[in-house]
């Protein structure tokens, strides 16, 4: 019961945070996903130098991804600081290779690919979710921030996850097939049905609540993007933690785990997303 309690005090705090500063204001939404992505990137850092080795050079890799969200983000609305802003991070990037020089690594290429692997894996992500709340105003003729697509991605990952594991744990001792038993034996294919129906259900309220955002059709494809890119960003981690021998990927929030636990689904949901978008 205590550890049920905490780990429902943990949730709410979590979604009450990302919710209100998504619908806030982007600048508070910027503050909000550059400290999550440098606490996911610290996190990542973390396990790899603890697990692998790899001598990863944590707090410059957590800066540069910082950056790299500020600049994208500055990209969005056209700021002047933009060029400035990348500039920084290829310094920053020209770093992490130098530094190498000087810190004796034993096993340096390691050190180098996990540094970029994450820019891209974890830092790039929460960079392009401007992409998807900043967008072209047609009445005023500017840029202007509308957090319902972000907050609507992340309303989808939730409803997925939730609703595939109790049809998972309801429905899948009559229909035994699992999802994918090599790195997750829990997850069923009856599980994640349910949850991307749900998830579609979800698309339908978001669409009759918001009806002047977009088309039904692409609600119910946004939707759907979401599901498969999130479940597919949560049999990564998961990949990645078993290949580590580990249960979480940390402890930041009691009951949940770590920062990666929590934000898996969205790594692989917010490119596919904005991919999604650009296309349709």
């Amino acid at each position: 019961m205590k550890n049920l309690i905490i780990r429902t005090l943990t949730g709410v705090v979590y979604v009450l945070l990302l919710v209100g500063c998504t619908c806030y204001s982007p600048v508070s939404a910027f503050f909000f996903f550059a400290i999550v992505a440098a606490a996911t990137l610290w996190e990542f850092g973390t396990l790899m130098n603890t697990h692998l080795q790899a001598n990863m050079p944590r707090p410059i890799n957590a800066m540069a991804g910082v950056v790299l969200v500020a600049a994208v983000w500055l990209s969005a609305i056209a700021s002047e600081q933009t060029a400035q802003m990348f500039a920084l991070y290829g310094l920053l990037m020209l770093y992490l290779l130098i530094s190498t020089l000087y810190r004796h690594s034993r096993e340096p290429l390691k050190g180098w690919a996990l540094c970029f692997a994450s820019q891209l894996y974890i830092a790039l992500p929460f960079a392009l979710l401007p992409l998807l709340s900043i967008v072209y105003d047609e009445t005023t003729g500017s840029m202007a921030y509308n957090w319902i697509y972000p907050l609507a991605l992340f309303i989808f990952i939730w409803v997925n996850d939730t609703f595939a594991y109790l049809c998972g744990c309801t429905f899948s001792r009559y229909i035994p097939y699992k999802l994918f038993p090599r790195v997750s034996p829990k997850k069923s294919w009856i599980g994640s049905i349910g949850g991307g129906l749900f998830t579609l259900l979800a698309a339908v309220i978001i669409w009759r609540w918001q009806p002047e955002t977009m088309p039904l059709l692409r609600w119910l494809g946004f939707a759907l993007v979401v599901v498969f890119f999130g479940t597919w960003g949560d049999l990564v981690e998961s990949l990645i933690k078993r290949q580590l021998g580990i249960k979480d990927s940390g402890h930041v929030l009691p009951g949940h785990g770590g920062m990666l636990d929590r934000f898996d689904s969205a790594l692989l949901a917010i490119p596919a997303a904005v991919i999604y978008f650009i296309l349709t």
